[in-house]
């Protein structure tokens, strides 16, 4: 059972309050992501450098990019269970009701990452082959990663269950369609800020979104 407020009716002023008080760790999941970004860039760039320079050969021109490209996946792993805080400290804030520290929101994180790993890749996987066959299913599958983020981390069910479970809360509740509409409209105001401010509006609009959403969700019984 998650705490109170979850099932309050979510305003656009209750999720900018959840935001700014969650202001150093989302600050924070930020900096890590873009510095694990930029470290990852590095060594691909080194690697890559590295390998031409003992190659030695320019035949092999394709072997340096590819071991940058292997270089590199290590960080973007890294980099993806970082963004998904975005998503999951919401989620676990209104599960406790305390405002999640960055010590607490790491220490989520680093409790179950092979499963969050493999949670991630099942979802990413499934979007891309949706968008990839008629963009339609990659949307529909899309609008639940709010509902699947909550089940996989502060559930225990298998993840195909979680998957599953997720897909059905959204598109088979009574209140399911509705949460989808609300979803599509954060979409496009998160992207309306983010293209009229370069790109730097989304540092805000998208955390405040997700608290919203996690909000919602819970609201309209989507999640328990």
């Amino acid at each position: 059972m998650a705490s109170p407020q979850a099932y309050e009716q979510p305003t656009i002023n209750r999720a900018w309050e959840d935001f700014i008080a969650h202001i150093p760790t989302m600050l924070l999941i930020w900096i890590a992501s873009v510095a694990v970004g930029v470290l990852g860039f590095l060594a691909s760039l080194a690697i890559s450098i590295t390998t031409a320079w003992l190659s030695g050969n320019s035949s092999d021109a394709a072997l340096p990019s590819l071991f940058g490209i292997a270089g590199q996946f290590p960080f973007l792993i890294i980099s993806s269970l970082l963004g998904v805080l975005f998503v999951a400290v919401p989620a676990l804030y209104y599960n406790s009701g305390e405002v999640i520290t960055i010590n607490a929101a790491f220490s989520a994180l680093l409790q179950r990452p092979l499963r969050y790993l493999l949670a991630g890749i099942l979802f990413s996987a499934a979007t891309t082959i949706g968008f990839l066959v008629c963009v339609i299913p990659g949307i529909i599958i899309a609008l639940t990663m709010p509902v699947y983020v909550n089940r996989i981390f502060l559930g225990n069910e298998p993840i195909l269950d979680a998957f599953s479970g997720s897909f059905q809360a959204v598109y088979r509740s009574p209140n399911g369609m509705n949460f989808v509409g609300i979803e599509i409209l954060a979409w496009l105001l998160v992207a309306l800020v983010s293209i009229c401010t370069c790109g730097l509006g989304a540092l805000v609009a998208v955390p405040v979104s997700s608290f919203y959403l996690q909000n919602a969700a819970y609201h309209k019984g989507l999640i328990s």
